[in-house]
C-alpha cells in the first residue's frame, strides 16, 4: 500500500505543478514578464506591489488557492531557475529537505 501512496503523493505534486505552471503562462501574458522570487507564487492571488502595469493583472488572479504540496508544505518558487529557465516551482518530498531519493526526492516543473 505504500508504494501505491508515495506514487499518489508525487501524481497530485506533478498536477499541482502543471496548474500553477498554466497560471504563470497566464500571468506572463497579461504582465509580460513572471512574478519575481520575492513576490512568489502569491502573485497568482493577489497582485503584487511590484507590478508596473497594475491595471493588467486579471481580477480575480490566476488561481483561486495555491496548493500546499502532497506534504503540507508550500510549494517553492524562484525566477528566474537556477537552471537558466523562465522559473521553478519545486516540492522537496516527503522529507521537506532539499534532494533526496525515492519519495523524499524532489518534484521540480519542467520550465
Amino acid at each position: 500500500v505504500l508504494p501505491s501512496q508515495d506514487r499518489a503523493m508525487e501524481t497530485k505534486a506533478k498536477a499541482d505543478i502543471a496548474t500553477l505552471e498554466t497560471a504563470l503562462e497566464q500571468y506572463r501574458l497579461d504582465n509580460f514578464s513572471y512574478p519575481t522570487t520575492s513576490d512568489g507564487l502569491q502573485a497568482l492571488t493577489q497582485a503584487p506591489p511590484s507590478l508596473v502595469q497594475p491595471e493588467r493583472y486579471r481580477r480575480g488572479g490566476y488561481i483561486k488557492n495555491l496548493p500546499q504540496d502532497p506534504w503540507g508544505r508550500p510549494y517553492q518558487y524562484q525566477a528566474p531557475a537556477p537552471d537558466g529557465g523562465a522559473f521553478e516551482i519545486l516540492s522537496f518530498g516527503a522529507d521537506g529537505a532539499p534532494g533526496g531519493t525515492e519519495e523524499n526526492a524532489d518534484i521540480r516543473s519542467a520550465s
